[in-house]
């Protein structure tokens, strides 16, 4: 798969996938060592640690935006106009890992900067791809 815009469909898809498998083998873990039953956990896991917390929302950002960008990449891939979404793909991709990490990292004022900046990195080159797509 040499497509930019094809490999980071996969990589958004890939990357929240990862978010969720990390949380359910953390929440595994708990359910082993009898730390939480299987039936305590709530789907934000507003009773478990900030970490897990902070774990719930990050995948749940990368489930609400996947959608949105999915769309624009696969109209621009299905109508042999990926030249719009290519050049831009990867830095989009790349915005979304960081806005996870530092989400996972802390809630500090600068922290909450940073991921702000990158959702707002993401939104741009969504409105700009939108833009481009109906236009061409």
């Amino acid at each position: 798969m040499s497509n930019p815009s094809a490999v980071v469909l996969v990589g958004l898809t890939a990357w929240t996938l990862s978010l969720l498998v990390l949380m359910e083998i953390l929440r595994t873990r708990l359910v082993l060592t009898k730390a939480v039953a299987s039936n305590e956990f709530k789907p934000d896991n507003s009773n478990l640690s900030p970490f897990m917390q902070r774990l719930a929302r990050a995948h749940a950002n990368c489930v609400e935006s996947l959608p949105v960008v999915a769309v624009l990449l696969i109209v621009a891939l299905l109508t042999n106009r990926a030249s719009i979404t290519n050049p831009l793909a990867p830095w989009l991709l790349a915005a979304r890992v960081i806005q996870s990490c530092v989400h996972l990292a802390s809630l500090s004022v600068p922290a909450v900067n940073i991921r702000f900046t990158a959702f707002a990195v993401q939104i741009a080159v969504a409105i700009y791809w939108s833009w481009a797509l109906l236009l061409s």
